[in-house]
């Protein structure tokens, strides 16, 4: 057995941008094999939504959903000033800077699957906050940066987010929140929930004000 957030979208409060994280045992498949991990997603989606009554969308590389693949932060882009549209991975590993370098925007213009070998990344110090696009942005709450990125990323993507906001629950198969706190699941569902509240745009463009919400939900 193994267990895994899933994140829904918290409908019912109508007072706060807010989603439910309910951690779910299931069966686990092991192996690499796609066909292992898709068979631990069915177990975790089905033991969730034995009724039926959620629209769950597994978000990474393993989905069998197309939308899920694509929202993946290896594959969403985001645009940077004056390179174009870079896989959110790269934007979000690129804009880190530590005590003893960075931001190594070089990175922006790499594989989104070597990038994590490059040794700066390790032997930099701790990450005192990121940079991007000219804008700066601190490091704490722990995921303000990484979820701004996120909903931005897919902001600009018209077509994966119009789609997005047909589903109310996501999942990402490897994301252990015993060993990391980003999370493109979690970021899917934030952003449908500040699009049902009508903050979206306001989130988007008001990164103060985007902050405070993670605040109260990091």
């Amino acid at each position: 057995m193994a267990n895994r957030p899933v994140f829904i979208v918290n409908c019912y409060n109508t007072e706060s941008v807010n989603y439910l994280t309910k951690d779910v045992d299931f069966k686990w498949h092991p192996g690499y094999a796609m066909v292992q991990k898709r068979k631990s997603i069915s177990s975790l989606h089905d033991n969730v939504n034995p009724y039926g009554v959620l629209k769950i969308l597994e978000v990474s590389s393993k989905s069998e959903n197309a939308l899920g693949v694509w929202l993946s932060a290896f594959n969403l882009k985001v645009y940077a000033n004056k390179i174009g549209k870079i896989p959110l991975e790269c934007a979000y590993q690129g804009a880190k800077v530590f005590e003893f370098g960075g931001p190594y925007v070089d990175l922006f213009e790499r594989s989104p699957f070597k990038i994590k070998k490059d040794a700066r990344l390790r032997d930099s110090g701790i990450i005192r906050s990121f940079e991007f696009n000219g804008r700066s942005f601190e490091n704490t709450p722990a995921t303000f940066f990484y979820n701004w990125l996120y909903i931005n990323a897919l902001h600009e993507n018209k077509e994966y987010s119009k789609e997005v906001l047909n589903y109310n629950a996501f999942t990402d198969i490897e994301f252990n929140p015993k060993k990391s706190k980003n999370c493109q699941a979690k970021a899917c569902a934030l952003f449908v929930s500040l699009h049902e509240k009508g903050m979206l745009s306001r989130a988007i463009s008001d990164k103060e004000f985007f902050k405070k919400i993670m605040m109260n939900i990091d």
